[in-house]
């Protein structure tokens, strides 16, 4: 028949241990098969597989009998990212022509902000992400967009594209 195990998680020796009673007592040739479901968390940096101990003690031996099982491990999370305009449209008018050397931003252009948001929707965390946006500057050999600045929020670092406020405005 099924029966559940009653186990106990502590630690020995610096390490976790779950000691589980299998029967006392039990008859000699006795079979027993168990299945275990385990939960463990914090495996964002261990690696492609994890290594359990097994380890099968009885009263009646003096030496245990020892096993080990190695389970693959596979972290998945969901990446979104959102992004928006700030203005949404801006229409340029027909004829545009900049002021060379200028130090003031409303003779290179209209100002649009572009905001990225990188969401994890989980299940696991995600450490090491890079991301890369190309970003077109130039059109038919004439200014697109100037790259004025870079910014970030929440721990992230970016590196700065080539050419990013070259004018120095």
């Amino acid at each position: 028949g099924q029966e559940k195990l009653s186990c106990n998680p502590r630690k020995e020796n610096g390490t976790h241990v779950v000691l589980c009673e299998l029967g006392n007592p039990m008859k000699a040739g006795a079979w027993i098969t168990v299945d275990m479901e385990l939960s463990v968390s914090g495996l964002e940096d261990m690696g492609d597989a994890i290594t359990f101990q097994l380890q099968l003690r009885s009263k009646n031996s003096p030496s245990p009998a020892n096993a080990s099982v190695t389970v693959p491990i596979e972290a998945q999370a969901a990446m979104e990212l959102r992004g928006n305009s700030l203005p949404a449209t801006t229409v340029l008018p027909a004829t545009w022509h900049r002021e060379e050397g200028s130090r003031r931003l409303e003779d290179h252009g209209i100002k649009v902000e572009h905001v990225y948001q990188l969401h994890n929707k989980g299940p696991s965390t995600v450490s090491g992400v890079t991301l890369h946006l190309a970003i077109p500057s130039q059109l038919g050999g004439r200014i697109l967009l100037y790259l004025l600045e870079l910014g970030t929020e929440g721990g992230m670092s970016c590196t700065n594209p080539p050419g990013l406020n070259a004018e120095q405005v």
